[in-house]
Parts: structure tokens; C-alpha cells; sequence
């Protein structure tokens, strides 16, 4: 996986570039958060739940499917958050569903089960050129400067591209009159 604060590039991307009209800061927190809660499984491996296990680190709440139930679960409290359903449904969609999708192209780990509960399989990306991040501060310290190299190439400079296309865009469509993206 992606350190922890790596995960929240995607929808700190996502806001930056479609603004705050957009992505309000209560429903950009809550992305930032979706981003997260998949490695909230974590918890079991301390409790003695196989990694290997559907419930296991990378199993079920880095699918598709939880990140359905994360975005459901935002459209429903979209008041609060200060927007629409519809966006509040797919921001968060996006958010929870980049944290499987990114520890996908990890050199580590066991694969993500994307598709659980229709599948248990793990899988991984075609291409896994970033590095793992370890599960413990000890692994962190000792490869602490070749993960953050590898995270600032592999996340968080293309996520800085996709906020300055989006911005890009959404400042074109203001001055043509046009809506924004």
C-alpha cells in the first residue's frame, strides 16, 4: 500500500481541481477520509484475522463493492456535507475506490480483492511500480526515503497533473460561459 497520506492525493486532486464550488470542504474532508477507511482492516490482523482472508488486509474493504457502500453511505448524509447527492456519491466513490486501485500497482503484498464479494481472487495491477509501504513505523523508518520517492513520482505527481487539468479546464469553461467541469 501507499502510506496513509499518499491515499489522500486522489481526492485532494480531485478537489483542488474542480474547486470548492464543486467538492465543498465538508465533502472533500469526508474524501480525504474514504481514502483512508480501507486500511481499517488493519485492525483485524491484531485480532488475528488471516491477511489472506477476505477480510484479511486487502480484502474486502478495498473493493468495489465497499466503496460503493462508502459512497451510498455519503449520498445519504449529502446535507451535511454540503452538496448534492449525485456528487457526494461519486466523489466518494472515486475516493474509496482509488485506495484498492493504488495499492494495486504496490510491489507488495498479497493483491487486492477489487472484486469481493464476486470474487475472492487478489489481483494486481499489470504494472507495480510503486513502492510498498510497510505495515509497522520499524519497515517505514528503514525505507522511509525510497517510498516517499517512489509515492511523489507515482501518486502524487500525477495526481498534481490531473488538479491542474481540472483547474485548467474549469477556468476555460468560466470564460467561455460554459459550465465548469
Amino acid at each position: 500500500m501507499p502510506t496513509f497520506v499518499s491515499h489522500a492525493a486522489v481526492p485532494l486532486a480531485l478537489g483542488a481541481g474542480l474547486g470548492e464550488e464543486a467538492i465543498p470542504r465538508r465533502l472533500l474532508a469526508a474524501g480525504a477520509v474514504a481514502s483512508l477507511l480501507p486500511d481499517l482492516d488493519v485492525v483485524g490482523l491484531r485480532l488475528g484475522v488471516p491477511y489472506a482472508s477476505a477480510l484479511g488486509h486487502r480484502g474486502a474493504s478495498h473493493s468495489l463493492a465497499f466503496a460503493l457502500a462508502v459512497a451510498a453511505l455519503g449520498a445519504a448524509l449529502h446535507g451535511p456535507l454540503r452538496c448534492r447527492a449525485r456528487t457526494a456519491f461519486l466523489f466518494l466513490l472515486a475516493a474509496a475506490a482509488s485506495h484498492g486501485l493504488l495499492d494495486a500497482f504496490t510491489n507488495g503484498g498479497l493483491g487486492v480483492a477489487i472484486l469481493w464479494p464476486l470474487s475472492d481472487a487478489r489481483w494486481f495491477a499489470p504494472v507495480r511500480p510503486i513502492h510498498v509501504a510497510p505495515l509497522g513505523l520499524h519497515g517505514l523508518r528503514v525505507r522511509g526515503v525510497a517510498l516517499l520517492v517512489s509515492e511523489a513520482i507515482w501518486v502524487w505527481a500525477p495526481c498534481a497533473a490531473l488538479a491542474l487539468v481540472l483547474a485548467w479546464r474549469r477556468r476555460s469553461a468560466r470564460r467561455e460561459g460554459g459550465d465548469a467541469v
